[in-house]
């Protein structure tokens, strides 16, 4: 079988999930469209501020219309939150106190925030006295809702912490469902807390984000999901405005809180990448829907299965050495726009217990909106795939992956 025939065979296995996506994109893409409509987002909001950035407002109105879109009562959207790892941290140190602790109901969260909460002396949860419990996930990669239950009778929680994505775990994201029935189970069982979600590489994905089925607040990356491969930069926090109040105060200083803010470089690209975003997040899901149909194909594990529908942009495939997955990472960085001749190598990335290979030919340092693939160098030799602004890059890109292995 030729490259072109796998391909052509496995876009018409997945006509049905294409269709389906489309449905969603659609649907996602009204609901930006009416947040911008509702909030009278016009040219002036586009504009830069210097200094304090009093009376903003561009970055106002810019966080409104992420809350409309996202379900909340208010959110913050700022260049000044660097990556969804210092996103996540604004958002946890201003809604926990010392003593307060979070149960973590997904198993163990992403490796970058490791130090955020256990670290020692370097101005870590745990040295702020907040503790972080942790419910391992079931055999399945399912929230284990007995062990949930005994966590919550047996303490009292402040926060209650969900990670969407994988991470580098070899389970499916958690589904909006998935969320909702966590977030209703939790309250029935006594729960009086934040009910907290790191949405990166969800949004869009589905018709509905955690904001709408029980979560209080949200937090994501714009070089993700939601900068529609525009951002430059930055992260949001959408939510309850009791914890969005809180969050503005740790993200400035609590005397001025979300009042104060400059960026002198306009927000034009941040409107207009929101805008995009569910058009773009479409576009990669249906590229990882693509390359896990072919991967599958060639007996390659990888998930989430072909036969359902993505939660997230993220694709993990399982290779049978270390060789093979530096060599799946390179291929997606040879098929690029930007870098395209470099070769990635493992290296000791900050924030990470193993050494990583990245490959990101982005446009935007890191974006995983964009093709991209990384991976730690451990067993079981898994790459994490996302991303991909169009379809036909994904393709395009496919083929140039393939040609390694067929």
């Amino acid at each position: 079988m030729t490259i072109e025939q796998l391909i052509t065979d496995s876009e018409r296995a997945q006509a049905e999930h294409f269709k389906a996506l489309d449905e969603i994109a659609l649907f996602n893409q009204q609901k930006v469209l009416n947040a911008f409509q509702e909030h009278r987002v016009a040219y002036m909001h586009f504009n830069g501020s210097t200094g304090y950035g009093y009376g903003d407002i561009g970055r106002e109105t810019l966080g409104k219309v992420f809350a409309s879109a996202f379900g909340g009562e208010a959110g913050i959207v700022s260049p000044a939150m660097l990556s969804g790892t210092h996103t996540l941290t604004v958002a946890l140190f201003g809604v926990l106190r010392a003593n307060d602790t979070v149960l973590c109901v997904s198993g163990q969260p992403y490796d970058t925030l490791q130090g955020v909460i256990y670290g020692e002396g370097n101005g870590s949860l745990k040295d702020y006295q907040i503790g972080f419990d942790v419910v391992d996930l079931t055999a399945e990669g399912k929230f284990d809702y007995p062990a949930v239950q005994q966590a919550l009778n047996n303490k009292n929680y402040a926060m209650l912490y969900i990670q969407r994505s994988r991470g580098y775990e070899l389970r499916d994201a958690f589904s909006i469902k998935e969320i909702e029935e966590m977030c209703r189970f939790a309250r029935e069982n006594g729960f009086q807390g934040c009910i907290f979600t790191d949405n990166c590489y969800g949004e869009f994905v589905e018709k509905q984000e955690p904001t709408e089925v029980g979560c209080d607040v949200i937090a994501g990356s714009l070089i993700k999901n939601p900068g529609g491969g525009l951002a430059p930069t930055g992260g949001y926090v959408v939510g309850k405005q009791k914890y969005i109040d809180l969050i503005a105060n740790r993200l400035t200083a609590p005397s001025v809180g979300s009042e104060i803010g400059s960026y002198a470089f306009g927000y034009q690209y941040f409107y207009q990448g929101f805008f995009l975003a569910p058009h773009v997040v479409n576009q990669a899901l249906k590229g990882s829907l693509l390359i896990g149909q072919c991967m599958h194909a060639l007996g390659y594990e990888n998930s989430p299965k072909t036969d359902i529908l993505p939660t997230d942009i993220t694709r993990a495939i399982s290779f049978d050495s270390e060789k093979q997955l530096c060599d799946f990472i390179q291929a997606v960085q040879a098929a690029s726009p930007v870098d395209g001749f470099v070769i990635p190598e493992p290296w000791d990335m900050p924030g990470y217990e193993d050494k990583v290979i990245m490959a990101a030919g982005t446009f935007v340092g890191g974006a995983t909106s964009e093709l991209s693939a990384d991976a730690p160098i451990r067993k079981p030799y898994t790459a994490y795939f996302q991303g991909g602004l169009t379809y036909e890059h994904c393709k395009c890109a496919l083929m140039k992956i393939l040609e390694k292995w067929m």
